[in-house]
């Protein structure tokens, strides 16, 4: 009896899964296919049909994606966004979703702005506490976790069995934590979505999102919406994904690293209230004891992290969540929550650590010198 092959670890299947050299050619490099349509030998009998239904370079990459989060199937979209929209898709008018109430900005403007709107029901809450009760009734629940931008982390596993107790699905935004420190879908989750735009493209130079699924039938969903609707990741960000993911294990060390000893300084620095950092990943935000007059004045004096919203790249950035990210959020549910004026995000990257501290410590010099 032939053994079955021993599991790839994932910085392995980062640069295998659902990739092969090119059968025509022998092109290591999974080639971009750019191409709307395709010649079919018989009528409506190809695999290939049109550019929209499937691509080669975008198959490759949902291969790659469901792999490395321990799932069956993999789908693509021309944005996080597009990929969210896609998921409550799968709800009608009436249904209730329960969501956290430390989300990004923009998955609580589609909830509130645009799908309330339809009927959907969003009731926001804290995943976080062990008390949590999921409602009977409850179609959907939906978590990120790490939180943006508190970073606050729920336990999958737990809210899991609540969710299969009223028979909701569970739906968890990895964004933060990438595969390469979480796999929900291991723990109980239903679905897991990602920003592609952010750690695993890496390089700031991609919009995407993806959905990944273990169920046959969420899958089928899933893909008909993806076809329907056509919010697809054309085949040259595919390609650009597939190329950021083969280094995502290093990177990944490299962020986390950076921002544990960032994470670190910050706690000790005399003008710094709260630090939030669950340990893990790139992502830390704090608040400095300052109005939002010198918080700002802090952001804009850095040299090496940049003035940006998004995050995930090499390079690192900053930003205030209050009046970029999250400004869509009404400012009494903002500070309710703790998403204050003086609160700042850090999306850390992979420069060398001592240059990313120097730089931090000239911008709190600058800000809070005398002559300001």
């Amino acid at each position: 009896m032939t053994s079955s092959p021993t599991p790839l670890h994932l910085q392995t299947r980062t640069i295998h899964a659902g990739q092969s050299p090119e059968p025509h050619t022998g092109a290591v490099m999974t080639p971009i296919f750019q191409t709307s349509t395709y010649a079919q030998e018989t009528p409506g009998g190809n695999k290939w049909a049109y550019g929209r239904t499937n691509n080669p370079t975008r198959t490759a990459l949902q291969d790659c994606l469901a792999s490395l989060e321990e799932g069956k199937h993999g789908l693509v979209y021309g944005s996080g966004v597009a990929a969210i929209d896609a998921v409550i898709r799968l709800l009608s008018a009436g249904d209730t979703v329960v969501c956290g109430d430390d989300i990004y900005g923009g998955t609580y403007r589609l909830f509130v702005q645009e799908w309330a709107d339809r009927g959907i029901i969003f009731q926001f809450v804290d995943t976080t506490t062990a008390a949590l009760e999921i409602p009977d009734g409850t179609k959907l629940v939906w978590v990120e976790t790490p939180t943006n931008p508190l970073l606050k982390t729920t336990d999958i596993a737990i809210i899991s069995k609540k969710c299969r107790q009223v028979g909701a699905l569970l739906v968890v935004d990895n964004t933060f934590a990438t595969p390469v420190f979480q796999r929900p879908l291991t723990e109980g989750a239903d679905i897991v979505v990602h920003s592609l735009t952010k750690y695993l493209n890496g390089h700031s130079d991609v919009v995407g999102g993806a959905v990944i699924v273990n169920d046959d039938g969420l899958a089928k969903r899933l893909a008909w919406i993806q076809n329907s609707a056509g919010a697809i990741l054309g085949p040259q960000d595919c390609f650009l994904v597939l190329r950021g993911l083969k280094t995502l294990s290093l990177r990944m060390r490299e962020h986390q690293s950076n921002a544990q000893q960032i994470a670190a300084w910050l706690v000790q620095h005399p003008h710094v209230k709260t630090v939030h950092y669950p340990g893990f990943s790139g992502m830390i935000s704090f608040v400095l004891d300052a109005d939002l007059e010198a918080t700002t004045r802090f952001v804009q004096s850095t040299r090496l992290f940049t003035l940006a919203e998004s995050l995930g790249g090499v390079e690192s950035l900053i930003g205030i969540p209050a009046i970029m990210t999250h400004a869509s959020v009404p400012k009494e549910t903002r500070e309710a929550i703790g998403i204050v004026d003086g609160l700042i995000r850090l999306s850390v990257g992979i420069e060398h650590i001592d240059d990313l501290i120097a730089d931090l410590t000239q911008a709190m010099n600058t800000t809070f010198s005398p002559t300001n």
